[in-house]
């Protein structure tokens, strides 16, 4: 079969690979319709990760059962499903909580928790860039669609990554109907916390960047666009909030932050969203941070750590969640939004190409070329 294979820092190609097969009786095995370029995929492209030069990238799939292993019962050969880009047993100790972005059994690693397809560090799964993918626990980790999931595709591929992880940023900061919000970062996920702050009836929700394409997205969703090549962002919210600061803030950049001059500042947006948000309110961090990132600009981000402002954290009282996102905890509910008519993040999608086209994709979506918001691969066709 085809995937998209990587080859090693800011190199990828399409190459025929080993079939992906049913290897466990609870396997199914889906083909690929519509599968996305996440951000997390450009940490990893960029040579930023351990990933290993010959494995498949591909952690947002969406696809038809084509085959199902003998221990599987709910799923069916013909159903159109999306997958959580966490690989998850459902049955071991943080499953059974609902933290399957922790899951123990997918991990082979004793000391680490969490799998995913196509990623560094989980698991040895390969990704669904490519015409076909093995899902392990089918019956768990397979959300079936229903008769509008070909009209809705771009909406419903949307549910195994960045909906549910941008509607996590706000359920870790605690967003609730009025809040003021601010969101560092307008890529697609940081889109997708403003969309889904928006949703929960956030009386004022500000986004942070400096790409023009990405802050217009913004704009067209309700939200207000701030340019922090133009203005201090920490400023501009006080402005908005009587000097207060936000109720709730997101942080949906991560480790790879750049200051407006284009130097890599790790701390940066985190550092911002502490002084922007007001006293005891409510922090959501989900941009990647690593334990190690020996290309950072520093020692200290080179060991995974950053200065934090923690003397400020601590004397406003507030509070922090962060993580990758348990998708399964809210993907159901995001798939009825969008089946209902209450939600569309496919307004994110610039750019739909067939699979040949992956390197393209990757090297313009990585330079944040202009109309590059969200690169959707469709290895079997639109």
């Amino acid at each position: 079969m085809k995937a998209v294979v990587y080859k090693g820092p800011n190199d990828v190609s399409v190459e025929d690979v080993p079939d992906a097969k049913i290897e466990h009786p609870a396997d199914v095995l889906v083909r690929i319709t519509s599968t996305n370029i996440c951000g997390s995929d450009l940490h990893m492209y960029e040579g930023r990760t351990s990933f290993e030069p010959g494995r498949t990238f591909g952690h947002e799939n969406l696809g038809e059962v084509v085959e199902t292993g003998p221990a599987v019962s709910k799923v069916k050969v013909g159903d159109r499903v999306v997958l959580p880009f966490n690989i998850a047993c459902g049955f071991c100790k943080n499953c059974d909580r609902g933290f399957t972005n922790y899951c123990l059994t997918m991990q082979p690693e004793p000391k680490l928790a969490g799998a995913a397809y196509g990623f560094a560090d989980m698991g040895p799964y390969q990704g669904g860039q490519a015409e076909y993918l093995r899902v392990p626990y089918g019956d768990f980790n397979c959300l079936r669609l229903g008769e509008d999931s070909v009209e809705k595709e771009l909406d419903y591929v949307m549910v195994a990554d960045i909906f549910p992880t941008g509607w996590h940023a706000t359920e870790l900061a605690g967003v609730y109907p009025g809040d003021s919000v601010v969101i560092y970062g307008a890529g697609p996920v940081g889109l997708m916390a403003a969309y889904s702050a928006i949703i929960k009836g956030a009386g004022k929700v500000m986004v942070v960047d400096r790409h023009s394409d990405r802050l217009k997205l913004a704009e067209q969703i309700g939200a207000i666009s701030v340019d922090d090549s133009e203005v201090d962002p920490v400023e501009f919210v006080k402005d908005q909030t009587m000097g207060f600061g936000a109720d709730r803030g997101c942080e949906c950049v991560g480790y790879q932050a750049h200051d407006p001059g284009g130097n890599e500042q790790p701390n940066l947006t985190l550092n911002r969203l502490v002084d922007s948000v007001r006293f005891v309110g409510g922090l959501g961090v989900v941009g990647v941070f690593l334990p190690q990132d020996p290309g950072a600009p520093d020692k200290l981000a080179q060991q995974g750590q950053v200065a934090f402002d923690y003397g400020n954290y601590w004397f406003k009282g507030q509070t922090m969640g962060s993580g990758q996102c348990p998708v399964k905890k809210y993907n159901r509910a995001l798939r009825d939004l969008i089946a209902g008519g209450k939600a569309s993040p496919s307004f994110l999608v610039s750019h739909e190409l067939p699979l040949d086209q992956a390197p393209e994709g990757y090297k313009n979506f990585d330079t944040r070329e202009d109309g590059w918001t969200k690169v959707v691969l469709h290895p079997a066709g639109a």
